[in-house]
């Protein structure tokens, strides 16, 4: 691997935790996450090594290091390995019978530094702020590692130091049932006989590249943990600004909050992503505020409203008010959508407008039926990113509720109205589902009602296969091909469909069986009817596809002859 400043060395735990290697880990890490099961299986490893005998090594893997100075370095990937072992020479430092054998482990976890060569003692291992004070009296000092096994979750109140207390729990649990001959002959195999390699770089882009495709045992790092690195840095000691990064990330999650880099980027660019997220937001967005020193305002005027613009299409949680209630349900509706390719044009306007709830219900009206259209024709990932790129740069160029991408072509519509009046049933099965409940919407007084039921499924009238005489009476195999899959002949369910009713004259299906939906618009009208025939089925097909005409703007396009017939 070719790179400037790359240096790799297989080094013994005696060498790594000497005064050669001064570790810190940067804020930007994840928490110390290592559990019981993997601190246990790192000490039955080691064991079992140590049981096969003297010329036995043991491999720990690599760490990845970023040199700050001759001796100072950033861990980028060993984290977990890191602190677990420093845990393991604490416990073993505090069982020791032998004040000598306890002060050798304990240099290992805090060097005593030397008065004469102008040493300060320091710890070996600088853990993340969140659990430094935590780490530094029950692990780096002497004598605390019986008191921390029974330490209340007052003293570990968050995840990192619980991880650290169970931990030392279960290594002291097991380490305290071995003989002293066989804690020191461990403490002996871990210094000459286990191994790490070490690779030093000097950036923290080269590092990534480089951990990225190493197999280890730590946890990789997302691109968000990568520019919370290269910003973070850069704000004075102690921001605030660093928590409001950290708040955002806790509320989005781990993968929605690199998602959201990503949309950041498209929103600001208009433009399609190229290369991996690593390379270009530092390119095309966060540069411009770093570069002038405004790692601040990147984090004030861009992270936390970008985010709080995400959430929102996450969790749709405007005021419940008649102002803001439209606005609420058109997030969620988009929330049933098969994509995410609308999230970006959305962030635009809720970053842009998000104090101007009419604005936003025009707004999402006219992006919901461009969505839709998308889904009931099927148009695949490349045009339909293409399209609302367009939509943004018409956007970010003032068009607003003008822009000319909103707007469907003749062709559009013709093509939309065709798949809403065709097979809906054989659509991909979300995308069906989507429609049914759009127009299960449309048909209520106000649009207003919420689909919280765990399962809805999508029902026929008249079934698939028919087999008894009220449907084959009804229905001739013509018409049967026709309307069987079609909007006139289907409705939804608030639970698994019974393979045993479905073929049952339509009395017996819509009292027994329907009934029990009678939540759904789509349900209840098909339980007033006293008799399903094929008029009935063309004069609802009627109905249905014209209530999504009307609501999606298709109307503008002449529907062609036999349009609703089928004929």
């Amino acid at each position: 691997m070719a790179m400037t400043g790359l240096h790799a060395a297989e080094q013994s735990l005696d060498k790594v935790f000497s005064d050669d290697y001064n570790f810190s880990i940067p804020d930007y890490q994840r928490p110390y996450r290592w559990g019981v099961e993997q601190a246990v299986q790192l000490l039955e490893d080691l064991e079992e090594s140590l049981n096969r005998g003297a010329g036995d090594e043991y491999f720990l893997g690599s760490l990845v290091l970023i040199e700050r100075d001759r001796t100072t370095y950033d861990v980028v990937d060993g984290q977990q390995r890191l602190t677990t072992l420093t845990v393991l020479f604490a416990v073993l430092r505090d069982l020791a019978e032998d004040d000598k054998e306890s002060r050798e482990l304990g240099d290992l976890v805090y060097e005593p530094g030397s008065t004469i060569r102008n040493i300060p003692p320091k710890a070996r291992l600088a853990v993340r702020k969140d659990i430094s004070d935590f780490f530094r009296v029950y692990i780096q000092e002497t004598g605390k590692i019986a008191e921390l096994t029974t330490a209340s979750k007052a003293i570990a109140d968050l995840e990192p130091k619980l991880a650290v207390r169970d931990n030392v729990n279960a290594l002291y649990t097991r380490l305290s049932s071995w003989s002293t001959e066989k804690r020191q002959a461990l403490a002996t195999f871990l210094l000459t006989k286990t191994f790490l390699v070490i690779v030093t770089t000097p950036s923290l882009s080269s590092a990534h590249r480089i951990f990225s495709v190493m197999n280890s045992r730590g946890l990789d790092l997302s691109p968000a943990d990568i520019f919370k690195s290269m910003v973070i840095g850069e704000l004075p000691a102690h921001s605030p600004l660093a928590e409001s990064w950290e708040d955002k990330e806790e509320e989005l999650g781990a993968d929605d909050f690199t998602e959201l880099f990503r949309d950041m980027r498209t929103v600001e660019t208009a433009q399609r992503a190229r290369h991996e997220l690593l390379q270009e937001f530092p390119e095309q967005v966060l540069n411009k505020y770093l570069k002038k020193g405004k790692a601040a305002e990147f984090v004030e005027k861009m992270l936390v409203p970008y985010a709080d613009a995400f959430l929102r299409t996450v969790h749709a949680d405007f005021p419940d008010d008649s102002e803001w209630q439209p606005v609420n349900r058109w997030l969620k509706r988009f929330s049933r959508i098969d994509n995410r390719d609308w999230r970006p044009t959305a962030i635009w306007a809720l970053y842009n407008h998000g104090d101007d709830a009419a604005f936003l219900t025009k707004f999402f009206a006219k992006l919901e039926t461009l969505a839709a259209s998308f889904l009931v024709r099927g148009i695949y990932t490349t045009p339909r990113i293409g399209r609302y790129l367009d939509l943004l740069t018409e956007l970010k160029e003032g068009q607003g509720l003008d822009a000319p991408s909103f707007e469907l072509s003749a062709g559009e519509i013709a093509e939309t109205r065709h798949a809403i009046n065709g097979d809906i049933y054989n659509m991909q099965k979300r995308r069906a589902r989507y429609v049914l409940l759009r127009l299960d919407e449309m048909l209520t007084t106000d649009g207003a009602v919420e689909y919280n039921e765990p399962l809805i499924q999508i029902e026929h009238v008249l079934p698939q296969t028919p087999t008894v005489d009220y449907w084959l009476e009804r229905f001739d195999e013509e018409a049967r091909e026709t309307w069987t899959n079609r909007l006139g002949n289907l409705l939804l369910l608030n639970g698994r469909k019974n393979a045993q009713v479905k073929n049952y004259a339509f009395d017996v299906k819509a009292s027994k069986y329907f009934k029990g939906s009678a939540i759904f618009q789509l349900t209840s009208q098909v339980i007033q009817e006293t008799d399903w025939n094929l008029d009935i089925v063309k004069q609802r097909q009627q109905k249905l596809t014209e209530t999504l005409y009307d609501a999606w703007g298709l109307q503008s396009y002449e529907a062609e002859a036999g349009e609703v017939t089928g004929s």
